[in-house]
């Protein structure tokens, strides 16, 4: 595991090579409308996954202690089934996440205190912002469960990784498989890139390198 985060972090992959290599296996992952808030587009770790339900009147939880688990690196999901009219992030949190060298987070719901985080250079992907707190609202259901960004469900120990064209997710046992075949795209696109600059056609070039081979699903 360790030479193929590092051949990752090297090559820089984009989520578009790590999409193309999710359909070549046949496996969801790409998820649908997550926008990035903040100016740091860029992260990659495994998830550190929270679910939120509505607030228990009878027996009330928290929001946000789950941070004092999570682990340098990791990528903190959280499931608020897409609220738009309260948040689970706020910018305490940001601060922290960005001091203890957490990744990033992740968030099926909103945000707020974006300004902090902005501030603190700390990244967080959602479906939106808003002021609103979620504190007697909703309160952390379950930790380190499956959980749902919508279109595609995390478990925890998935990889999680953002860039400017969103977010996209490796189920935790086909990491390698999904990271090496996304080296071979990457490195085929740079191939064909500088096979057109020197006087091949697009159509040879792609030819050369099999690239619709390298993005068709093996499923099909």
């Amino acid at each position: 595991m360790q030479e193929i985060w590092q051949k990752t972090k090297y090559q820089a992959l984009a989520n578009a090579e790590i999409s193309d290599a999710l359909d070549f296996f046949g496996l969801p992952g790409s998820a649908h409308g997550l926008v990035g808030v903040t100016h740091a587009y860029r992260f990659m770790g495994t998830a550190y996954t929270v679910r939120f339900a509505p607030l228990d009147k009878a027996k009330p939880g928290t929001v946000g202690d789950f941070i004092d688990d999570v682990q340098s690196g990791q990528v903190i999901v959280l499931d608020n089934g897409g609220r738009t009219d309260c948040t689970v992030w706020g910018g305490i949190l940001s601060q922290i996440a960005r001091s203890r060298g957490i990744s990033g987070t992740v968030i099926h719901g909103v945000c707020r205190d974006v300004e902090e985080a902005v501030q603190c250079g700390y990244p967080i992907f959602s479906r939106g912002t808003f002021m609103r707190t979620g504190k007697d609202r909703v309160q952390v259901e379950a930790i380190n469960e499956s959980v749902s960004l919508g279109d595609v469900r995390v478990n925890s120990g998935d990889l999680v990784c953002a860039d400017q064209d969103g977010i996209v997710v490796v189920p935790e046992g086909w990491i390698v498989k999904v990271l090496e075949k996304a080296l071979d795209i990457h490195q085929a696109e740079r191939s064909i890139v500088e096979s057109v600059k020197s006087g091949m056609t697009l159509k040879q070039a792609r030819e050369q390198q099999g690239y619709h081979q390298l993005q068709r699903s093996q499923q099909n």
